[in-house]
């Protein structure tokens, strides 16, 4: 049975102080949007990683979903989105009875589409009849956990700018990168004036199980009234924070040395982790590109052919005991043999074992942890052998998300 949240799992534990600051403000209530508190927390949030703003450009609403849903009905038109994407955002843009263009990404990786097939796919859905309006990209991806560089970004950028083209920028996995010296940019750095700024803070500020996610918009008139469109969606729809969880998000968003240092940790071990995971399965024979950010990876596991993701995800669901989804989730091709892998659920079942992977100067060395990677090696060597596997690695290389 799948669930309809298919995020990749961080498998953290909830720190103490969620808990400590989510009763605070209890019986207060918050409009649509957030409250003043915690728009001001997110706009230290965003200045403190160069995106200066002002309050009144932000929003808040309890997950990512009903945010972009808000920003897509504001702006009318069709959204243009990576192939392949996060599993959650083409289903959100068809609620809205909106066409779905989709555009590949490089072979290099992330959720950022190639910019001249771009323009293409944008020339052609207008000849069409299409009316594509608005680009979502991810230059920290899900599901790929790689990192969009910054010339392709700003290319694309450029492509959309020409295409005329409003971005919206997923940067829920901009705050994961496993190594400093890997360079990100925002499309808000190049385009300020054509840019929402989304951020679900569940990957990293915020438990896995809590929606709450915010968005910068532009400090433009354009971006006012896009903004006041987006805020009128989310009242319709009741799409408010609870007055705790708004306490508690606009703590965390003040980023105190608590927050800091528990993400500082998490990044650490999500690095560790991805790092250990790739090595397990590519030595098994799987193809899969570095992991640069998050806690996902996404290899070709098979030659490509008829159903190969559905199949290879029904294969390695059932070998590991817990949810692969294959690349057709993700938008990708049905045919060509790609799953994502999620490391957090690498690191424990339950509070006690994901403290102890959190704590631990070595992760990797921890039991279950172990285990776990054992496992991840077993179920990818084992159901076809791993001359099959290491024989689909080439023909899997042709396709993009590989």
């Amino acid at each position: 049975m799948w669930s309809y949240d298919m995020r990749p799992e961080p498998g953290l534990p909830v720190p103490p102080y969620w808990d400590a600051h989510l009763t605070a403000e209890s019986g207060a209530s918050v409009p649509p949007g957030g409250s003043g508190a915690l728009r001001e927390a997110a706009v230290g949030y965003w200045t403190r990683r160069g995106l200066p703003t002002d309050a009144a450009c932000v929003l808040a609403a309890p997950g990512a979903e009903p945010l972009l849903l808000a920003v897509l009905a504001a702006s009318g038109g069709d959204p243009v989105l990576a192939r392949p994407s996060a599993a959650w955002q083409a289903p959100v843009a068809r609620l809205l009875g909106r066409r779905v263009h989709t555009v590949p990404t490089p072979a290099e990786g992330g959720g950022v589409p190639d910019p001249f097939a771009l323009l293409e796919t944008v020339r052609r859905a207008r000849a069409d009849g299409g009316d594509p309006r608005l680009l979502v990209l991810s230059a920290a991806d899900d599901p790929s956990g790689t990192v969009t560089a910054p010339e392709l970004l700003h290319e694309t950028c450029e492509a959309a700018a020409e295409s005329g083209l409003l971005i919206v920028s997923d940067e829920t996995y901009s705050d994961t990168l496993h190594h400093h010296e890997t360079v990100l940019l925002s499309p808000a750095e190049m385009l300020p004036e054509h840019t929402v700024v989304l951020t679900d803070l569940g990957a990293t500020l915020v438990p896995a199980t809590v929606p709450a996610a915010i968005a910068r918009f532009p400090a433009t008139g354009q971006g006012a009234s896009w903004r006041k469109r987006s805020a009128d969606v989310l009242a319709v729809l009741r799409a408010v924070l609870s007055a705790p969880v708004a306490a508690a998000v606009g703590h965390v968003l003040t980023e105190p040395p608590e927050v800091t240092a528990h993400s500082a940790a998490a990044n650490r071990l999500h690095a560790r982790t991805a790092l250990a995971a790739h090595r397990a399965i590519t030595r098994a024979g799987a193809l899969c590109r570095p992991p640069q950010a998050g806690f996902q990876l996404y290899p070709t596991v098979g030659p490509p052919g008829p159903h190969a993701a559905a199949r290879a995800e029904e294969r390695l669901t059932a070998a590991l005991g817990r949810p692969v989804p294959g690349g057709h989730r993700f938008g990708d091709d049905p045919q060509e043999a790609r799953v994502r892998i999620d490391t957090g659920a690498l690191l424990g079942a339950s509070p006690s074992e994901r403290c102890a992977a959190l704590a631990a100067a070595d992760p990797t060395a921890v039991p279950h942890v172990a285990a776990g990677l054992a496992a991840l090696t077993a179920a990818f060597t084992a159901p076809t052998g791993t001359d099959a596997v290491s024989g689909s690695a080439d023909t899997g290389s042709r396709g993009r998300g590989a």
